[in-house]
C-alpha cells in the first residue's frame, strides 16, 4: 500500500485528498442522518396480496415495460452509452479483436470478461461528478466466448488468458462537453489485476499454517483474486473486492476433508486450470482454496500498490463489502455468503477511523471482530461473536485459534447457530436512515426437514440442506427471493442486536399460486442481487434471473433481468432499465450529483450448460455491436441533465 503520510508523490497526494474530502461528506451525512436512524421501521406487512402501485416522492421516471429482446431499454428522457466493454484496452494498449484472437497478454492490458461489482471514485482537483476512477470487477469466465475454438485443444496459453480476464479494472472516466462519458487513454491509474497479481495476506489468519503452501512457505503472499462479485468501499477511499464462489476454480480428485466439502472443494471443477496450474489442483495443494473466498482491497489512486487481502473479515463466498461508520468512528463492514441456506455476517473494528490519522487506516481492517447473524421470530435479530472461546468455537470443537475460526467461518457459523437465509447477495446502507438492506436471491432447498441442518454439536452440515421456512426466509422454494432490511438498536452499527422486516417479497402479481405473487408495490420481479442507494435515498435493485429460467416457468412473465428503484419510505417500486438476452443487470454506482449512473451488464448471451462451447458465441445475443456478446459498463444519464430517477 502506499504511505498517505508522503504527498510528494501525485497520485499518494491524491489519495491523501480523496481521505480528506470524503472524511468531511461521511460526517455531514452522519450529523443529518443519527436521528433518523432510531426511528422505527415503517409497517410492510409479508402478505401473499399484490399491493396496489402507489406513488412516490422520490421516484419521477416513467417506467420501462417487461422486454424479451436483444437491447438495453431505459426510461424516456434517458440514454444508455456503452462505456467501457469486454476486451477493451483499459489504458494505452490493444484494441479487442472481434475473432478473439488477442493473447494472454493483449487481455492483460483490457477488459475482462464479466463485470460485475463496481465503484465511483472522484479525483481531487476536478470537478467531482465529471471525472474519476471507476473499479469493475470481472467475474468469471466464459471459455466458449474468449478463446477461438472455446476450450478445444485446452493449453496453458488459454489458462493464462482466463486468468487474465479475471479481477478488477482501475480506469480513468470523464463527462465531455456533451454530456457523454469517455475512458481517459493514456492514464496514469489504469491497471489491470488479474488471477496471477501478487497479494499480501494480512490480519490473524495471515502466516497461519492452513494458508502456505509449496510456492508460499510463509502464507503471507498469494497470486491473484479470482470470482469478483460484489464490492464496496471504505471512508479512506479504498475499493473492496469480494471472491465469490471460488471453488469453482479447484479440482480434488481424491477424498476432499469435510471442511472442503463445506466450501464446495470437490472431483468436478470447472475450469480445468489445474491442467497447467497445479495450484488450482487442491489434492496436490489442499491450502491453495484457503487462500481465496476473501476480501481484497485495492488503491485504486496508486497502480503502484500491492491488493491485500483481509482475513480478519472471514473466508467465505463473499458478496459485497458495504461499510457504515458507528457513533464512535468504528468501521463495519456488512457482508452475505451468497450460496443458498448460508449466512448474514459483520466485521466491526477495533479501532475508530480516524482521518487525522490517515496512515491507522493502512491495517485498521486487520483488528476487529466478526459476528454471523441470527434473525430471530418477531423482528428481533442478534449478532453473533464469531471469536476463538466464544459460542462453542473452541479447541473441542474443531477450532484451535480465531485463525481458524476466520477460516473456516461458515463452520464457525454453523456453531454458533446463525440463521441460515436463502442466499445473501448485496447489502446497502441507507445514508440518511441509517437501515441495511439485503437482498435475498432465491432459496429451492428451503422447507422440507430435518428441521435443522445446522448441528450444534459440530457434525457435517448436508450438502442438501433444506430448512423449514422462518420468519425472516417465509417461503418455501423460493424461487423469486425476497428484501430484508434492518436497524441497529440505538443507532449503533457496532450494536450486538438489530429489528428486522421483509421489506418486499418478490413475485409476479399474476401468478395462479398465491405465494408466488408477492406484495410488490409496483412493477413485477425477481430473484434481487445487487443493491445500490444513492445519496438522494432511492434504492437500486437488479435482478439475477438464471439464464435457464429466464422466461419460463415461474418467470415466464417477467422478461429478461432488470434494475428497478424503490422507495424505502413508501415501498413503490418501478422498473428502470431491462437488459438484452441471457445477462444479468449488476454494479450500480454513480456520480456524486447524482446525474450520471454506472450499471454494469454482465454475460449477455449465456446459455447454462455451454460455458466451454466454441459453436455457441452469438447464438442468444450479438450485444453490445452485433458480435459476439461482450459485457459492459453504461453510463447512464437523462437528456436534460437532471438528476437520476427523479
Amino acid at each position: 500500500m502506499y504511505d498517505p503520510d508522503d504527498v510528494s508523490n501525485p497520485r499518494q497526494a491524491a489519495s491523501l485528498a480523496r481521505v480528506l474530502e470524503i472524511d468531511g461528506r461521511r460526517r455531514r451525512l452522519l450529523r443529518g442522518g443519527l436521528s433518523l436512524a432510531v426511528t422505527s421501521f415503517l409497517p410492510y406487512p409479508v402478505s401473499a396480496e399484490p399491493a396496489q402501485p402507489g406513488a412516490s416522492p422520490l421516484i419521477g421516471f416513467t417506467p420501462v415495460a417487461v422486454s424479451r429482446d436483444d437491447a438495453v431499454h431505459v426510461p424516456p428522457g434517458y440514454v444508455a452509452q456503452v462505456l467501457y466493454a469486454w476486451g477493451d484496452p483499459v489504458s494505452a494498449g490493444p484494441a479487442f479483436r472481434p475473432d478473439v484472437s488477442n493473447s494472454a497478454s493483449d487481455q492483460e492490458m483490457q477488459a475482462g470478461m464479466h463485470h460485475d461489482g463496481m465503484h465511483y471514485v472522484p479525483l481531487p482537483g476536478a470537478e467531482a461528478s465529471a471525472r474519476g476512477l471507476l473499479a469493475i470487477n470481472h467475474e468469471y469466465t466464459d471459455d466458449g466466448l474468449l478463446h477461438p475454438g472455446g476450450m478445444r485443444e485446452w493449453s496453458a496459453e488459454k489458462v493464462r488468458k482466463s486468468q487474465a480476464a479475471h479481477g478488477v479494472s482501475v480506469i480513468e472516466v470523464r463527462r465531455a462537453l456533451d454530456g457523454r462519458w469517455e475512458v481517459v487513454r493514456p492514464s496514469g491509474f489504469a491497471r489491470r489485476i488479474t488471477a496471477r497479481t501478487p497479494m499480501h495476506m494480512s490480519g490473524p489468519a495471515a502466516g497461519y499454517p492452513w494458508l502456505r503452501t509449496t510456492h508460499d512457505p510463509e502464507g503471507l503472499r498469494v497470486l491473484g483474486t479470482l470470482n469478483n462479485c460484489g464490492c464496496g468501499a471504505t471512508p479512506w477511499g479504498t475499493y473492496l473486492t469480494c471472491e465469490e464462489n471460488f471453488h469453482f476454480y479447484f479440482r480434488h480428485a481424491g477424498e476432499p476433508t469435510a471442511a472442503q466439502r463445506r466450501y464446495g472443494i470437490g472431483a468436478r471443477g470447472g475450469y480445468r486450470w489445474e491442467e497447467f496450474d497445479e495450484r488450482f489442483d487442491a489434492a496436490r495443494h489442499p491450502n491453495e482454496p484457503n487462500r481465496f473466498g476473501w476480501v481484497v482491497e485495492i488503491d485504486p489512486f496508486d497502480p503502484e500498490s500491492v491488493p491485500v487481502k483481509r482475513t480478519a473479515l472471514g473466508r467465505f463466498s463473499h458478496e459485497a463489502a458495504v461499510h457504515a461508520l458507528a457513533p464512535d468512528g468504528r468501521v463495519v463492514i456488512y457482508s452475505g455468503d451468497d450460496q443458498r441456506n448460508e449466512y448474514v455476517y459483520k466485521f466491526v473494528s477495533r479501532d475508530p477511523w480516524d482521518p487525522r490519522r490517515p496512515r491507522a487506516a493502512r491495517d485498521l481492517l486487520d483488528h476487529g471482530t466478526l459476528y454471523v447473524a441470527r434473525f430471530d421470530a418477531g423482528g428481533a435479530g442478534e449478532w453473533l461473536e464469531l471469536t476463538h472461546g466464544r459460542n462453542g468455537l473452541t479447541a473441542e470443537n474443531g477450532f484451535a485459534t480465531q485463525a481458524e475460526v476466520l477460516i473456516h467461518a461458515r463452520l464457525a457459523a454453523d456453531r454458533a447457530g446463525a440463521t441460515m437465509m436463502d442466499r445473501p447477495e448485496w447489502l446497502a446502507v441507507h445514508p440518511q436512515r441509517g437501515e441495511v438492506y439485503c437482498a435475498l436471491s432465491n432459496n429451492n432447498r428451503r422447507g422440507a426437514q430435518p428441521p435443522s441442518v445446522n448441528q450444534a454439536d459440530g457434525s457435517t452440515r448436508l450438502a442438501s440442506a433444506n430448512p423449514p421456512v422462518d420468519a425472516s426466509n417465509p417461503r418455501a422454494d423460493n424461487v423469486y427471493g425476497h428484501v430484508v432490511r434492518w436497524r441497529e438498536a440505538g443507532g449503533d452499527a457496532a450494536g450486538r442486536h438489530f429489528r428486522w422486516e421483509v421489506f418486499v417479497l418478490c413475485g409476479d402479481p399474476t401468478h395462479p399460486e398465491e405465494d408466488r405473487r408477492g406484495n410488490i408495490r409496483g412493477d413485477a420481479f425477481g430473484s434481487p442481487d445487487g443493491l445500490w442507494i444513492d445519496a438522494g435515498g432511492r434504492l437500486w435493485i437488479q435482478t439475477d434471473v438464471a439464464p435457464g429460467t429466464l422466461n419460463k416457468g415461474a418467470y415466464a412473465n417477467l422478461g429478461n433481468n432488470q434494475m428497478l428503484c424503490a422507495d424505502p419510505a413508501t415501498g413503490v417500486i418501478r422498473r428502470f432499465l431491462t437488459g438484452p438476452r441471457g445477462c444479468e443487470i449488476t454494479g450500480a454506482t454513480g456520480t456524486p450529483d447524482g446525474r450520471t449512473l454506472f450499471v454494469n451488464v454482465q454475460h449477455p448471451g449465456e446459455t447454462p450448460g455451454e460455458r466451454g462451447d466454441p459453436t455457441r458465441p452469438g447464438a442468444l445475443s450479438t450485444w453490445p455491436d452485433g458480435g459476439r456478446p461482450r459485457s459492459a459498463t453504461l453510463a447512464i444519464r437523462r437528456r436534460d441533465g437532471g438528476v437520476v430517477g427523479t
